[in-house]
Parts: structure tokens; C-alpha cells; sequence
């Protein structure tokens, strides 16, 4: 699962297409279990989004991946196309993973991302083989599909293009406003099967949105996504995580951030507590010491149990969340919640009707 050494950056001052020739073979019956090919591609750009950022294109020898059995997911199987996230949220639980290949899981999680160029190639491989089920898809559950280095490799319509085209149900999870590129691919997709979409927004508080989601866009542009996507006829629920512990579950910021969910038109709202796993916990708790010192103590308290906090923490925070959100007229999801959209079916005389599509979907 890992490379023992990548090929040296070259840069593309000014390069939109970020061609280059620089490879480095991915020595070893480690980086072969991982990659379909002998050759990694390292590049860098010098566009100012992209600026301090390596991305390391690959060819994966898989892309969809079984979830293990005592995992707490409600999905069997997931598609991730990057490793590594640009959108650095200080607390990701993904961090570890990077630690597979030998890259740093701070600062580097954050800058050295993974990309699987066959992404679409091997998605379309697996959904028209006679082994594959069907079964639903879940994206968005270890890095986001959405994050930055999406708007330059374009591996999302693709994926979306052959889940529809094999009628294959599906669901991501997003911080990303980049969602909404891909809006009418998503509504064709929801036609022939099941689809979910959830946005994450765990809080509205822009001072601390700053300094913990800093490479993801503002809350109130995500909710703004959800509004779009539910005035689509895409329902679209928010998993309101993470509620970060003396930062953002004081009981004025719950209600704030439930009604800015609830205004967006989400179709339910989930919330779920932070939590800390290694690789990620060694990172937050440096944050938390430079930023916010005095909490230190208070959290080595509360996780001292493991990466979770207490239960009575976390059903404290489920029903504060449950009862301001049913104030305003939002619930938690419901079994079933996810639908195809119905196209409208034509009147006797030949003239297309108006027959609205139900509700679609929730992630959890």
C-alpha cells in the first residue's frame, strides 16, 4: 500500500492542461497492490488555487471499495477517486490513511493528493461485471469527491455518468459547492434509480469555520447548494458535522446553525459529534493547543475514553439538535427517504403534465 518515491515535482507556470513527462516508478510488492501501473505522476501548478499543492495521478487497480464488516457505516461499499483533501479540516478522520503511503498525514493530507485517473475507466469495468450486484455506492465518506483538485481532473461526471447509465444507486457526501456542475447529471441519474445527496455543515460560525474547514467553502454557500439542489427537484439533507465541543455546540450556535439548515430547505438534518481517531487526533489536539490552549485538558478528558465522546455527550447533542430542529419544521431522515425522481407522465391529449417527483434522498 505504499511507494517507496514519487517522481520530482515539475512545475507548469501557467499551464491550464498541467502537462508534463516526469514518472517515477512505484517499486516494490507494495506500490503494486496498489497501483495498476509502474509509473506515478507527480505534478504541481502555479494557479493561485493550487498554489503549495502536489498531485500524484495514479492508476488505481480499484476504485470500489468493500466496507469492513464492524464498521458503523449503513453502506457496503464505497468509491473514493482522491486520497488526500484540499479542504484541510483540522479534525478529518481520513488523515491516517495517508500514512499508507508513506506520506505525511498534517500538512501533507492537506497539499499531496492522490488522484485516480482511471477512476471512470475501472467504475464502468466493475459495474458490467457479472460479479457486481448492484448494490448502492456511497462517495464523500473518506475525502470529499468535491474538494479542489475536482475542478481540474473532472472525474466526477464521469462516475456519475456510469452509475446512471447501469441504473446503479448511489449517494455523496460533500463540503463542495462544485456539487452543482454536475446538477443535471445527477437529476438524469435520479430518473432511472436511487440517489442521496447530504452536504456537510456541522456549523455557521464563520470565525471558526476559518480556522478548522479552511480550504472548504463558506457554510452559508454550502447551504446555498442545498437550497439549489432541493429547488431542482434533488432533496438534498445536511449532516450537521462536526458539533465541535466548547467551540460550537453552545446552545445559541446549535439553534443558529439548525434554522440556517432548516431556511436552506433540507430535507432532514443529522448531527453527529466529533471525533477523534488516530492520525487525526494528534493533529486536531496541535491545533487545539495553539489556537485554543486552555481546552487541552477538557478535551484529553472527554476522549480519554477513545475517539468518541461519552455517550451521554453525544445523545445530549442529538436531542438539543432533534428538538430546535423540529421548531422549525425539520426532522431527522427517515427509512426509505431516498427516491428516483419521477419524469412526468403526458396527459391523454398529448401535452406534458406537471406531476411533481418526490423527495430524494439522505446519506445516513
Amino acid at each position: 500500500m505504499r511507494w517507496d518515491h514519487l517522481a520530482e515535482n515539475t512545475t507548469d507556470a501557467g499551464d491550464a492542461t498541467g502537462r508534463d513527462d516526469g514518472r517515477a516508478a512505484a517499486s516494490g510488492p507494495r506500490a503494486a497492490a496498489l497501483f495498476a501501473a509502474d509509473a506515478v505522476t507527480s505534478r504541481t501548478f502555479d494557479t493561485p488555487e493550487f498554489q503549495g499543492m502536489t498531485f500524484h495521478e495514479i492508476r488505481a487497480r480499484s476504485v470500489v471499495n468493500r466496507v469492513p464488516g464492524a464498521s458503523r457505516m449503513p453502506f457496503e461499499w464505497t468509491l473514493n477517486p482522491y486520497r488526500g483533501c484540499s479542504h484541510a479540516c483540522v479534525y478529518c478522520f481520513a488523515r491516517k490513511t495517508h500514512s499508507y503511503l508513506d506520506l505525511d498525514t498534517g500538512a501533507g493530507f492537506d497539499s499531496q493528493i492522490v488522484v485516480k485517473i482511471n477512476a471512470v475507466e475501472l467504475l464502468r469495468r466493475e459495474l458490467a461485471s457479472p460479479r457486481w450486484r448492484g448494490d448502492h455506492l456511497a462517495m464523500g465518506t473518506n475525502v470529499d469527491c468535491y474538494q479542489r483538485a475536482e475542478g481540474r481532473y473532472r472525474l466526477m461526471p464521469g462516475i456519475i455518468g456510469a452509475l446512471r447509465d447501469h441504473a446503479n444507486p448511489f449517494s455523496i457526501l460533500t463540503k463542495g459547492t462544485l456539487i452543482l456542475r454536475d446538477l443535471d447529471l445527477l437529476r438524469q441519474a435520479a430518473e432511472v434509480t436511487e440517489v442521496g445527496v447530504s452536504v456537510s455543515v456541522g456549523f455557521v460560525d464563520r470565525e471558526l469555520w476559518r480556522t478548522v474547514e479552511p480550504g472548504t467553502p463558506d457554510p452559508r454557500r454550502r447551504l446555498d447548494a442545498v437550497r439549489t439542489l432541493t429547488e431542482a427537484g434533488i432533496g438534498c439533507a445536511v449532516l450537521m458535522a462536526p458539533v465541535i465541543p466548547f467551540l460550537g455546540d453552545g446552545p445559541d450556535q446549535l439553534r443558529a446553525t439548525v434554522r440556517a439548515i432548516a431556511e436552506a430547505g433540507a430535507t432532514s438534518v443529522t448531527p453527529l459529534v466529533l471525533h477523534l481517531r488516530p492520525g487525526a487526533r494528534e493533529w486536531f489536539m496541535a491545533w487545539l493547543g495553539h489556537h485554543h490552549p486552555h481546552l487541552v485538558a477538557r478535551y484529553e478528558r472527554m476522549y480519554a475514553g477513545g475517539s468518541y465522546a461519552p455517550h451521554w455527550y453525544q445523545r445530549q447533542i442529538t436531542r438539543q439538535v432533534h428538538e430546535i430542529a423540529a421548531e422549525f419544521g425539520i426532522g431527522p431522515p427517515t427509512r426509505g427517504a431516498a427516491r428516483r425522481i419521477t419524469p412526468p407522465v403526458p396527459p391523454a391529449g398529448g401535452t406534458t403534465g406537471t406531476t411533481p417527483g418526490p423527495t430524494q434522498l439522505t446519506l445516513l
